[in-house]
């Protein structure tokens, strides 16, 4: 894009977002003026008029809207309840429309490489494309995903302007940025969605993942026959969504299996590849009897750092051991405890709650509700959440509500515990890595140079050969002066009685 097409594009978003905020702000008005409607009926219609605006806006405010459906820290639950609505959806555009796209990305013989391609109805529509059935010449299934024209500059436009708004609006809240980060959360989501942008991207992301679901005998990735910046084909996966599955059309044995090896792969993904599906939702994960599972739609990718996927690890850890105050260490260990934090009442909150999701299976704990309300617990007693809980919290609550609809006896700590064995050898074997070791040992040497200079130190003073160069301090400092170097005198022969023989 030249520079002239990116301000238009930020020009015309800006008169969009313009529109839609005073169409709720007029709406707010009228809620306003209205005489005798209750509370509760005024704060459910002002979350249906701002989830019907971020529907309207686009596919970066639908997700932006997803995140805060598990933000009850954010916003009310009111609010919450009407975001969880939300999806990616968007009224069907004719064929004519994407046909350029095509023929653009695949040249004008474009339809030689399929026997037939069904333009007359898509298979689905969302915010940022279309996908069609097709038939290659030998026969084979596939779909094609067609991104919707000039659907990328955008969403690069809104992201630019939320940028600024959540800076802007940083400086005024600065209590609730001291507590959650809002402009890291952004641009986690903004990384999230490079891959939509770009099906290049999605497609080697597609490439990795199948080699690791490899060790799934029930799921499975739809193979990349093709891919271009702006159109994909790929296999095309059997049976429907998860959603709309009837469970009985499954053995026991076989759904409950599915439902395993979603979670476990997902535990994996979060926890040793730290690269995962940042929106399994129902329309993502196909299943039939007697096929694997399919993960589809690798647009959205989630990406945490080792640091993180080790306390999540241990958050994890301590909540299948029945560990309250270990949950909320691990908790606290994923961000910090601010100077306002009330830590041993977040304790007592997560003790209450743990032995609640020990046993529980999906159909007994919804997770979401259970992810929200340690949000709402830990911002209230003042801990400053890490930015992947964002999009990871997304992941694990979608993840969590689609298999419901196949395995609701499934429990995801059970689970995580069958599974804790493989993790810890994935773990250890990073650990044993040529570079792990090699950081490990420098990291040593650094230790032993500060330990051999503290100990060369200690002996010049005890020696008498260590001459220190002081500010003659101030009257009123004389006395603090004192006090310091009695206790660096008491530490040093402390140290130096402990020193090790030669």
């Amino acid at each position: 894009m030249t520079g002239v097409e990116v301000a238009d594009a930020g020009a015309s978003r800006l008169r969009v977002l313009t529109g839609a905020l005073g169409s709720l702000l007029h709406s707010e008005l009228g809620h306003a003026l209205g005489r005798g409607t209750p509370v509760g009926e005024t704060s459910r219609r002002r979350a249906r008029d701002v989830r019907r605006t971020l529907e309207g806006l686009g596919p970066f405010y639908v997700k932006m809207g997803q995140i805060l459906s598990t933000r009850p820290d954010i916003v009310s639950d009111e609010m919450i309840n009407e975001l969880r609505t939300l999806h990616d959806t968007a009224s069907v555009r004719p064929f004519e429309e994407f046909e350029p796209v095509l023929h653009d990305e695949l040249g004008p013989r474009w339809r030689s490489r399929f026997r037939d391609v069904d333009t007359t109805r898509p298979l689905g529509a969302a915010s940022l494309a279309q996908v069609y059935a097709a038939t290659m010449p030998d026969g084979q299934p596939v779909v094609i995903k067609v991104q919707r024209p000039g659907i990328a500059p955008v969403v690069e436009a809104d992201m630019r302007l939320l940028r600024r708004a959540v800076r802007l609006f940083s400086r005024f809240a600065p209590t609730l940025t001291e507590l959650i980060d809002l402009e890291a959360m952004l641009g986690m989501l903004f990384d999230a969605m490079r891959a939509e942008l770009d099906l290049t991207v999605e497609a080697r992301q597609m490439d990795q993942v199948r080699a690791d679901v490899a060790d799934f005998k029930h799921l499975d990735v739809p193979e990349v026959l093709l891919v271009t910046p702006r159109v994909m084909i790929q296999s095309r996966a059997p049976g429907r969504s998860i959603r709309d599955v009837d469970p009985a059309e499954f053995p026991t044995a076989e759904r409950m299996a599915i439902g395993r090896d979603l979670m476990a792969f997902m535990y994996r993904s979060y926890l040793t590849t730290r690269v995962f599906h940042a929106d399994p939702h129902p329309g993502n994960i196909f299943v039939c009897p007697g096929q694997k599972a399919s993960l589809l739609d690798w647009g959205m990718i989630g990406r945490i750092d080792r640091r993180t996927s080790h306390a999540v690890l241990m958050l994890l850890l301590n909540i299948s051991m029945n560990d309250g105050q270990g949950a909320a260490r691990a908790w606290i260990g994923m961000g910090r405890a601010t100077g306002q934090a009330d830590v041993p009442a977040f304790q007592n909150d997560m003790e209450a709650l743990v032995p609640k999701l020990t046993t529980a299976s999906l159909k007994e704990l919804d997770f979401g509700l259970t992810f929200t309300s340690v949000l709402k617990s830990s911002t209230k007693r003042g801990i400053r959440t890490n930015p992947a809980i964002a999009v990871l919290g997304k992941s694990f609550a979608n993840l969590d509500g689609s298999i419901r609809y196949l395995a609701p006896e499934l429990s995801t700590a059970e689970v995580f515990r069958d599974e804790l064995r493989t993790l810890t050898t994935d773990l250890l074997t990073e650990t044993l890595s040529d570079q792990h070791v090699a950081r490990t040992a420098l990291e040593l040497l650094t230790v032993d140079d500060a330990v051999v200079q503290s100990q060369t130190v200690l002996r010049d003073l005890a020696n008498g050969q260590l001459q220190l160069r002081l500010p003659t301090p101030a009257p009123t400092d004389k006395r603090r002066g004192k006090i310091c170097l009695i206790l660096g005198a008491a530490l040093a022969g402390f140290l130096w009685r402990r020193k090790p023989p030669r």
